[in-house]
């Protein structure tokens, strides 16, 4: 399951965007990757690990809502069982 949030651009800036990933490791866990930073700069990542997938889901939707609350839009969401709220609507 993939996120992908972005701010409005400043004049004279790139947007800033926010870059969820829940995925699957090979002994069963769950592990959510977020990526963030200017488009065109500097990026920052960092990985969390979850033997559960809801708890995972949790958290992921978590760190959306927050960034959502910074100002941060979906840009898209891709993911067969995405939960409500996460998909773009124009």
């Amino acid at each position: 399951m993939r996120i992908f949030m972005q701010t409005q651009p400043a004049p004279n800036e790139s947007p800033r965007y926010y870059h969820l990933i829940l995925q699957q490791d090979l002994l069963g866990g769950w592990s959510l990757l977020r990526e963030w930073g200017q488009t065109g700069g500097r990026a920052s990542m960092k990985r969390e690990f979850y033997e559960q997938r809801d708890v995972a889901e949790s958290a992921m939707m978590g760190v959306r809502d927050q960034q959502l609350r910074k100002g941060f839009q979906v840009m898209f969401c891709q993911g067969i069982d995405a939960p409500a709220g996460s998909r773009y609507e124009p």
